[in-house]
């Protein structure tokens, strides 16, 4: 008799976790990314000065480009500045006083899917697409003057561009170790490594960096743990920097003394 419970239970537990690694792998898209695209004719209202670029990428695809301008003549350089996985370039737009006051231009960009921006949303075209916005950057900017810098999704994409392109600083903003790794935080009983589409190793191109490479991550972070991104230290130069801030969350971290500080520093 107890075998047969314990047989059922032990059906029961199977076919839940199936049923839920069959929904995380068909589903995951859905969880990882929340874009908001709107419409080619949509007028976009920052209280910033900007630029609104866009580059036809394919037949079907466009590159939607906000460039906020820095708050003095000649600027000291570009932000080429990477966001997260929500909406589109207006959710993000508020940080960008964090660079024009320190008087940087900073360019924010869209990724297919995600506001006027639109093609085929795979990991190759975010990199392929990250190497056409750091070539606008070069024609206009040295590449000691450019920023790049991520923001937690971005973080990734960002560090891939700076394998193949020199800029002044990588700066990372909330990072992970890669895709399957943030899965595999809160549910570490599923081969994630198989199941997540989309890699990301962030781990593996900061390997290449040749760059200074700064990053921040909050101690109170519970969409990317910081335990995630520590495992990142192993990968970098001893002039390098990892600074973790007591006590920051996910998007908050500029409002934190230690944050900026550091980008009065890196930005002087």
């Amino acid at each position: 008799m107890k075998k047969k419970i314990l047989y059922r239970w032990l059906k029961l537990f199977i076919l839940i976790y199936c049923i839920i690694g069959i929904a995380i792998y068909y589903g995951q898209n859905k969880v990882l990314f929340h874009p908001q695209p709107v419409t080619e004719h949509s007028q976009y209202s920052f209280p910033y000065p900007f630029k609104e670029v866009n580059l036809p990428y394919t037949k079907h695809s466009n590159i939607n480009i906000i460039q906020f301008t820095a708050n003095q003549p000649q600027p000291k350089g570009v932000v080429l500045y990477f966001h997260g996985n929500k909406e589109n370039i207006t959710h993000y737009a508020k940080a960008a006083p964090d660079f024009t006051s320190r008087g940087y231009d900073v360019w924010m960009i869209d990724y297919p899917g995600f506001g006027k921006s639109t093609g085929e949303f795979t990991e190759k075209q975010l990199y392929d697409w990250a190497l056409v916005f750091y070539k606008l950057a070069k024609a206009k900017y040295a590449k000691d003057s450019i920023i790049i810098y991520g923001k937690s999704m971005g973080t990734g994409i960002a560090s891939q561009l700076a394998t193949i392109r020199d800029c002044k600083a990588l700066v990372l903003e909330s990072p992970y170790y890669s895709f399957p790794s943030i899965i595999g935080s809160w549910l570490p009983v599923y081969p994630v490594n198989n199941m997540i589409k989309f890699k990301i190793p962030t781990w593996q191109y900061l390997k290449e960096v040749t760059n200074p490479v700064v990053i921040f991550h909050g101690t109170s972070d519970y969409t990317i743990p910081i335990r995630n991104s520590k495992k990142l230290i192993p990968y970098l130069k001893p002039t390098d920097m990892y600074i973790p801030v007591d006590g920051g969350g996910h998007n908050d971290l500029p409002t934190f003394p230690v944050y900026k500080e550091k980008l009065d520093s890196l930005l002087k």
